[in-house]
């Protein structure tokens, strides 16, 4: 089975998963990225089952759209049932590091909203301790040298993401070299470093399932 065949596969386990829980006024959250652009065209297909959805970037707006799915601002949504959305990476406490295809903020606020979060991922995105995927971390402009500099304190590289602007309009720094054991403590640090609107540490709020996509089928794991 090839990493696209597992990311179809697990886009289609991620419907069957949530099918029974939509009503005609749910709504359901959406991710950024080539595993969340599986589950928009999976979840097209049962579009008259639910009311609409949240995208977490322009680009999934539009994909959403284009099948025929209101899409919704998130201020005018006052509960959401669950948020689909796949990572990076993510270990085996269900901590994630998202973010390479840039919509993180907006990404993890979605998620913060949502009463479910569910990670859909091929089984190459596993990992024993997070930092393998350089950590991305959004960036006031005028704060990204500064930014840049508190990042070198903790051991890691950062690398700007030179000709790319998030849906935000901010930059992002991709930390390398970081072996993240405490997620949780860590995304708290980075959050707080002044000028970094957030970064791609999904661990206080983590996902409360993953689907991964294996050679031998989809996997459930939950903690």
């Amino acid at each position: 089975m090839t990493q696209d065949e597992m990311k179809q596969a697990v886009a289609q386990a991620a419907v069957d998963y949530i099918k029974p829980k939509l009503s005609e006024d749910s709504i359901v959250g959406v991710g950024t990225g080539s595993t969340a652009n599986f589950f928009i065209d999976a979840l097209a297909e049962i579009k008259h089952l639910f009311d609409g959805a949240v995208a977490s970037s322009e680009a999934t707006a539009e994909r959403l759209k284009n099948h025929g799915i209101t899409v919704y601002e998130l201020n005018n949504v006052a509960e959401m049932e669950v948020y689909v959305d796949g990572a990076d990476e993510f270990d085996g406490g269900l901590n994630l590091v998202k973010g390479g295809g840039g919509a993180l903020t907006r990404e993890k606020i979605v998620a913060a909203v949502a009463k479910e979060f569910v990670c859909i991922v091929d089984s190459t995105k596993k990992v024993d301790v997070l930092g393998e995927f350089p950590l991305p971390v959004e960036v006031i402009p005028m704060a990204r040298s500064y930014v840049a500099r508190e990042l070198v304190k903790l051991d890691g590289m950062p690398v700007w993401r030179e000709g790319f602007v998030t849906d935000n309009g901010n930059l992002i720094l991709d930390v390398h070299d970081m072996e993240i054991t405490e997620p949780k403590e860590l995304e708290e640090f980075v959050n707080n470093i002044t000028g970094v609107v957030t970064n791609g540490l999904f661990a206080n709020r983590g996902a409360d399932i993953v689907l991964m996509g294996t050679e031998q089928g989809v996997e459930t794991l939950t903690l």
